[in-house]
């Protein structure tokens, strides 16, 4: 049995945080959590926020044991483009896309 986490249009650009979800891909909670903890990324904010909550899901409604949970999937994809244009000389525009992502990040308990 498996559970997962999803946060939706964080206001980090995708590629940014897949640097920080690589890292924690294929880790214990225990391990993933330290690491994130400690990581200076500021991505590494909502990616423990989302690990958070897929192991709370996993043990209030599964009734997993969270300490043999690791991530057996950990995914961004790009969410919807916040679009501004910024003035630029000789009175022309260029264009501002803020990224978004989404995460998501599923557990697993450990099969011996």
């Amino acid at each position: 049995m498996h559970a997962f986490a999803k946060a939706r249009s964080v206001r980090i650009a995708p590629r940014k945080t897949r640097l920080v979800v690589a890292l924690v891909r294929g880790l214990s909670v225990a391990e993933a959590r330290r690491q994130l903890a400690f990581s200076a990324k500021d991505a590494a904010e909502p990616v423990l926020k989302v690990l958070n909550s897929a192991v709370a899901n996993a043990t209030n409604n599964l009734k997993l044991d969270a300490a043999t949970l690791f991530i057996t999937k950990a995914f961004v994809d790009e969410g919807p483009k916040f679009k501004r244009f910024t003035p630029k000389a000789q009175g022309r525009a260029t264009p501002i896309r803020r990224r978004t992502s989404h995460i998501t990040i599923v557990v697993e308990p450990k099969v011996a």
